[in-house]
């Protein structure tokens, strides 16, 4: 028993039963809430550089060796996707020390954010199909309820547009997982790569199906076009502490099991599911940042944003070269702390203004510049440039576009980089540059539990944003964990013989 595997599901596990049990104590539940993302964080850390060090980790739960009992898998891949888990989940538990409401804090945030985190934690995970869609499940639960609390109207609009595409998502999962299990009679992800395998011409046919069903559904999942426009239209609903931590991770959810199922369990069948993602990865690109250049509201333009980032993630798969995969796990390290940051950005600015319009909003650099500062270096990176982390996950994709000569990807790359600047440039001058508006130059009453303290507010900004220029300016570490990553993913003999003890 690998109980190592299992500490990033079961610390939150934990953590939101104890908040519940202190459910009339909001002071409890703020700093269970921070210890608990904390010792999350903690043991995403020890389970990477165990990965790393002895390889892949198996866990059998009841000692019930696979395929017949539930396993918990972390490769490298799984390792990185829990670790940055950890780090968004405690820099929004800092933030949410001041950032939510009293009235939000008594139905049960705290209990939900653990909540959220154990059935992300449990994707990354798991070994087993249909576990995966319990996970999925859990975090679909959890994340509705976070986005309906306060029970606001924009809320509960944008509650029914997210909930009713994943409903729809989980259908076709379920649907796929069925057809998947009456051809090879497992769920268990090793084993079924080994069935496929062996799968014969006649039933060729509806395997590919089944692949078509599942990209649709991760598809939603991962906010791909062309059924991404739940996103736009709910994210930017909830508390920003929700969004940034929604921004950070459950598309990234949908985004990893494409990694996992086109790698490991229909690399038989490429030519088809790859030609779609290629075309879904620039489509997803396009819209996501012509979206973006047609708002003027803070969170709905970071929102069209998630959705163009989730585009190259999607084409560094779709080329399927060993440099292309290192780009595709490269940019979702990247994405997953720089998109939160921003998220918490908008909600900092809000706290001292009181809106997320750009119309309303100006002159924060002379009388923030420090906040001027913190914006500035996620969104430079988002946009690509040096030496901040999204220059060399930009610079990794689409090098190996040009390797592979699919010279229309790379042009659409470098176009949307420069759709995301303008963006950015957007954002910074009317937010930031431009004189205040005459009724905006004070600043808005603190509307937090917290009164008008914003060092808690500044803290997790400043951490991740640091993050940030870390992994630019020390890229080869990062490089060598995607590079190990993205080895075993082109390789998963190596998966397949930790999980069933046996070669394939």
């Amino acid at each position: 028993m690998n109980l190592s595997v299992a500490l990033p599901i079961l610390i939150p596990l934990l953590a939101g039963a104890v908040s519940l049990v202190f459910w009339r104590s909001h002071f409890a539940q703020r700093w269970i809430g921070v210890f608990g993302t904390g010792a999350l964080l903690w043991a995403a850390i020890v389970l990477l550089l165990q990965t790393w060090e002895e390889g892949i980790q198996v866990m059998h739960m009841g000692s019930w060796v696979g395929p017949f009992g539930i396993v918990l898998v972390s490769d490298l891949l799984g390792a990185i996707m829990v670790l940055l888990t950890g780090i968004t989940g405690f820099a929004t538990a800092l933030y949410s020390l001041v950032a939510i409401p009293r009235e939000h804090e008594k139905f049960g945030y705290y209990p939900l954010l653990h909540l959220l985190l154990a059935g992300v934690s449990g994707a990354f995970l798991t070994g087993d199909i249909f576990n995966l869609y319990v996970w999925f499940e859990v975090m679909l639960v959890a994340s509705f309820a976070l986005i309906i609390l306060g029970g606001e109207r924009a809320q509960m609009e944008g509650a029914i547009k997210y909930v009713t595409l994943n409903l729809f998502s989980s259908a076709l999962f379920l649907s796929a997982i069925g057809l998947l299990y009456g051809i090879t009679g497992t769920l268990n992800m090793a084993d079924v790569a080994v069935k496929l395998g062996e799968v014969s011409g006649e039933e060729q046919g509806l395997v590919s199906v089944i692949s078509i069903l599942f990209l649709v559904a991760f598809g939603i999942k991962a906010a791909a076009f062309p059924l991404f426009f739940w996103l736009p239209a709910s994210y930017h609903t909830p508390q920003v502490a929700v969004s940034a931590i929604f921004a950070g991770l459950l598309t990234k959810v949908g985004v990893y099991v494409l990694f996992r199922f086109y790698t490991l369990i229909f690399a038989h069948d490429t030519e088809l599911t790859h030609t779609i993602l290629l075309w879904m990865g620039m489509l997803t690109m396009l819209t996501g940042v012509l979206g973006a250049a047609a708002q003027f509201e803070f969170r709905r333009i970071l929102s069209f944003h998630i959705i163009s980032q989730i585009g190259y993630m999607i084409l560094g798969l779709a080329i399927f070269t060993p440099l292309a995969i290192v780009g595709g796990v490269f940019y979702i390290m990247h994405h997953i702390i720089v998109k939160a940051n921003l998220f918490l950005v908008s909600g900092l600015v809000y706290r001292l203004r009181g809106t997320y319009e750009l119309k309303d909003l100006g002159g924060l650099y002379r009388s923030h510049p420090w906040l001027g500062l913190l914006f500035l270096i996620p969104a430079l990176s988002l946009a690509g440039l040096p030496p901040l982390s999204g220059f060399f996950a930009k610079f990794v994709i689409i090098r190996a576009g040009i390797e592979a000569e699919q010279w229309l990807a790379v042009a659409v790359s470098l176009l949307v980089g420069l759709l995301t600047l303008y963006s950015m440039i957007k954002i910074w001058n009317e937010v930031f540059w431009k004189a205040a508006p005459a009724e905006r130059t004070e600043e808005a009453p603190a509307y937090t539990h917290q009164g008008n303290s914003l060092l808690m507010y500044y803290l997790p900004i400043a951490a991740l944003a640091l993050m940030t220029v870390l992994i630019g300016v020390f890229a080869q570490p990062i490089y060598l964990l995607a590079e190990g990553s993205a080895a075993q993913l082109l390789a998963p003999a190596g998966y397949i013989e930790a999980v069933l003890g046996v070669q394939p």
